[in-house]
């Protein structure tokens, strides 16, 4: 537990949490939607600071982040609760968890471990970065000094404030939307006003030089209208470049909407179309292993650069400058293939929490 850098002081007692768009206001006692943000004694603290609920080792394209650092892996770690609440969600038992809890860890042991792992970077996600991000700054600075980056993997959902300190030590997100970014989608499955503080946030880290692939979850019948995907689409093109990766993900039933069916693959395919139309040059489908639209292609002579199988690369087509080897197209990756990638070294690799640090209740 540590006292937290966003939040405004109301009174002696009361305070304001300036860490995402709800500005929840906390009297002495109270904890935040988010359920790890708390007022004591006209403080806010972060109640989960140097509590991590689970960590793992992934190849960074699980993010999917498939512009940025390829080949490389990523210690992966989260902490309790989330500022969305969403029905649908795969990890709501640590997002949507509203008893703080976890493995008691410093950032600097977190550095040294991910380093042991051989990880070239981290990625905070499972449950919404923001939330704890005074623990990922912390992390995050470490990281840098060892030579590792960082990524988020987020909803998007963060105010100004959040956006100045994620920008002192994040290199890249991944933001990703719901159900085509639909306001009354928003409102309803996941809790939040609408989409319109996503867009503010996608705009300014973009101006801050953090490197932006965004995911779209296509929710069947409830979240899959075309229309709104052609509205995303033209405000990436406009906002943040048409060289902005889009990945559109496939839906798959979780939490509280299990009856829903996975998304047809044809539909997915339909939203591809539609963003192409708009200008972007890079759209991915997600969630769907072994479909030829997984794959990057040059923008300007159509051929494979970059070919996937899910999480795995399988096919390199590009020189040391990421061109085009067949026809020297600048593609939009940032960084080379990692020199230490080998395309069967990428196993789900959970880190044993028990042997190395302390679980902690709060």
């Amino acid at each position: 537990m540590k006292e937290a850098i966003l939040y405004k002081k109301i009174d002696d007692k009361i305070v304001v949490c300036t860490a995402c768009p709800r500005y929840c206001k906390l009297k002495p006692g109270q904890i935040g939607a988010c359920g790890v943000r708390g007022n004591i004694n006209g403080k806010l603290f972060l109640l989960n600071y140097g509590l991590i609920i689970t960590a793992h080792i992934d190849p960074i394209e699980k993010k999917p982040l498939t512009h940025f650092m390829p080949g490389s892996s990523v210690f992966s770690i989260a902490t309790t609760g989330c500022n969305w609440m969403c029905k649908y969600c795969q990890n709501f038992d640590i997002s949507q968890r509203r008893r703080v809890e976890g493995w008691e860890v410093t950032p600097e042991f977190l550095v040294k471990l991910a380093k042991e792992f051989g990880a070239d970077g981290f990625a905070y996600t499972y449950n919404e970065p923001t939330i704890f991000i005074e623990f990922a700054y912390d992390v995050g600075k470490l990281a840098h000094k060892e030579g590792m980056f960082n990524t988020f993997v987020t909803n998007g959902y963060m105010t100004p404030e959040a956006v100045n300190v994620a920008a002192k030590f994040l290199d890249a997100a991944t933001v990703d939307f719901k159900g085509n970014g639909n306001k009354k989608f928003l409102q309803r499955y996941a809790g939040v006003s609408g989409p319109e503080p996503i867009f503010e946030t996608l705009i300014e880290l973009k101006k801050r030089g953090v490197f932006i692939e965004i995911t779209d979850l296509v929710v069947p019948n409830i979240g899959d209208n075309l229309e709104d995907a052609r509205k995303l689409a033209r405000f990436i093109v406009d906002n943040l470049g048409p060289e902005t990766p889009l990945h559109f993900l496939r839906f798959h039933p979780d939490y509280l909407m299990r009856d829903v069916h996975p998304t047809p693959v044809e539909l997915l395919e339909k939203h591809w179309k539609v963003a192409k139309e708009e200008g972007l040059h890079y759209v991915y489908i997600g969630n769907v292993p072994g479909h030829p639209l997984e794959n990057t292609y040059c923008p300007k002579c159509g051929r494979k650069v970059v070919g996937r199988l899910g999480f795995h690369i399988v096919e390199w087509n590009l020189d040391e400058e990421n061109r085009c080897k067949f026809c020297g197209h600048k593609i939009n990756i940032k960084g080379k293939l990692n020199p230490n990638f080998d395309k069967d070294r990428f196993v789900y690799v959970p880190i044993n929490l028990y042997s190395r640090y302390k679980r902690v209740d709060v």
